[in-house]
């Protein structure tokens, strides 16, 4: 230890590394809409499957249509978990609470 050096000093805990941002290019990137999701997985995995539900108010006349998969390791899903979280914060804060029943959103008349 240094003279001028407490035990506190030397103690200093160990900074992080800033996540870098890695350059991303969009090439050919075909764009879907889904207002259905399903999780599900295994140990090693997560999988997402999205698609379009033509009845979102409950009454299921048709059978949902999963259209996308995606498949991760749960390192990528966690990391995935904190960013949608972070946006959807950003979101509300600027626009309101999101009510995610639909039921509570419709107006009916």
């Amino acid at each position: 230890m240094a003279e001028n050096e407490t035990p506190a000093d030397s103690a200093a805990p160990a900074r992080t590394a800033p996540e870098q941002q890695l350059p991303v290019e969009l090439e050919n990137l075909p764009a879907i809409y889904a207002n259905f999701a399903r999780v599900t997985g295994s140990p090693e995995e997560l999988i997402l499957d999205f698609g379009l539900n033509p009845s979102p108010f409950g009454n299921q006349q048709h059978p949902v249509k999963l259209t996308q998969r995606i498949v991760m390791n749960f390192f990528t899903s966690k990391r995935l978990l904190a960013a949608l979280g972070m946006a959807v914060q950003r979101h509300e804060q600027a626009f309101g609470v999101l009510e995610t029943d639909v039921n509570k959103r419709v107006v009916r008349r």
